[in-house]
């Protein structure tokens, strides 16, 4: 071989052994990482209910749904109220690029796993599951706001609600030798006790039902998230009621709501927006602090099962604490849920604010357009879009704690502190 082919032979060698040197040394370009989400799951307390400025809904058939006017059915995806004022997006959330509302107003453990379509009063929608999924593929999923235990297949908020509502309403409009005929037959009218909202063995049989569908999650979201890390908060619920009302709704016109038929009272509370006995308060704060423990129980029990999980329980029954339904006397001003509104037959969107001078006849065909179109009165009881901001406060603080389990407390001058 002559020495001029030799030598280029090695000048040959030497590049090629140098691109290959530097073809190793420089990795391959990685994929672009995908933008951050929060998510939120569960039922109306996170959707946004009461909160306004709702979104279109996407429906099982892939159709988003707009206001389809009162009287269309309560199953339209619409009424799942996804609100632009809901606490995932008043939460200061550091890094977080998109927020994605997949909760639903009047969901239920079952709708985490499976459309809410297919279940009795179940909304046009698909699995919560499902929805998550689709967001998975094009987020990296780092926080997830769930609320679930409200509404399950024994009891539901909003018919825990309605009946303590009616028994007050039908106990100020008529006497004890006067029928009050609903849709469904007469109504009690007795204050509500805690077994009237939520026995002992009803709150074990929601959370058995809530940890299933939060395990369903937890499982799901190991698959899916793009980096495996992600923080999960189960909030628990708020009372929209004090534990007692101000003076200025014990009593008008020298009754209080002990006493048979009190109608000016009745109009006072329902103006104020706490058509309620005083003795069913208590109950009801039995109630909340019961779903407080079935929320915590569910995180606990998925923290044993699921040792890596980042499960942070976040407790606000006292986030509205100085500013909850006729705990002031110029309620529902400056109050932070929703008083009780209903509309008039037929519905028309025009809310009845006073039920002064109304007589039993006008009061029946008014509480009869809620039970028939159950979402002209849906928003009652729930935070409004300021409550919304408090709780986006205390998600706030969720979403940063090192903790397990925070409380989010309102104090007298309004600030909030989650610790």
């Amino acid at each position: 071989m002559s020495s001029f082919r030799r030598t280029a032979l090695v000048a040959a060698l030497a590049v090629t052994t140098a691109a290959l040197a530097t073809a190793v040394a420089s990795p391959a370009p990685a994929s672009a990482a995908l933008p951050t989400a929060a998510v939120a799951v569960g039922d109306s307390f996170i959707s946004g209910e009461g909160a306004g400025a709702y979104a279109p809904v996407v429906d099982v058939n892939g159709v988003a749904q707009g206001f389809p006017g009162w009287t269309a059915p309560n199953s339209n995806a619409y009424f799942c109220h996804r609100s632009a004022n809901a606490s995932l997006h008043r939460a200061n959330l550091p890094g977080i690029q998109a927020r994605f509302n997949l909760a639903c107003s009047g969901g239920q453990p079952y709708d985490i796993a499976t459309a809410s379509a297919s279940r009795t009063k179940g909304r046009q929608v698909a699995a919560q599951l499902d929805q998550l999924r689709a967001v998975a593929q094009t987020h990296d999923i780092d926080l997830v706001l769930v609320g679930l235990g409200s509404n399950n297949s024994t009891f539901t908020f909003g018919n825990v609600a309605e009946k303590c509502a009616n028994r007050f309403i039908a106990d100020a409009w008529t006497g004890w030798w006067e029928f009050w005929a609903y849709l469904n037959g007469p109504v009690p009218q007795q204050p509500c006790s805690d077994a009237d909202l939520a026995t002992p063995a009803q709150l074990d049989a929601a959370t058995v039902e809530t940890v299933a569908a939060a395990r369903q999650l937890l499982t799901t979201l190991d698959q899916v998230d793009a980096d495996g890390q992600h923080r999960i908060v189960f909030q628990d619920y708020t009372n929209p009621l004090p534990f007692d009302l101000n003076a200025t709704f014990h009593s008008e016109d020298s009754r209080d709501d002990t006493r048979d038929k009190f109608r000016a009272l009745g109009a006072e509370r329902y103006a104020a927006g706490c058509p309620i006995h005083r003795a069913s308060l208590l109950p009801g704060h039995h109630f909340s602090q019961g779903l407080g423990t079935l929320v915590q129980s569910t995180r606990d029990t998925l923290a044993a099962e699921f040792p890596t999980a980042d499960l942070v329980y976040l407790n606000v029954q006292r986030a509205f604490d100085g500013a909850r339904l006729c705990e002031s006397a110029a309620s529902p001003t400056g109050a932070l849920a929703t008083p009780i509104r209903l509309q008039d037959s037929p519905p028309s969107g025009a809310l009845v604010t006073s039920l002064s001078g109304k007589d039993k006849i006008a009061i029946q065909r008014i509480a009869n357009t809620c039970a028939t179109y159950f979402q002209t009165c849906q928003e009652s009881w729930h935070p409004n879009a300021a409550g919304h901001q408090v709780l986006g406060q205390c998600l706030t603080g969720a979403a940063a704690t090192a903790a397990p389990a925070v409380s989010c407390v309102r104090a007298g001058d309004g600030s909030v502190t989650v610790s």
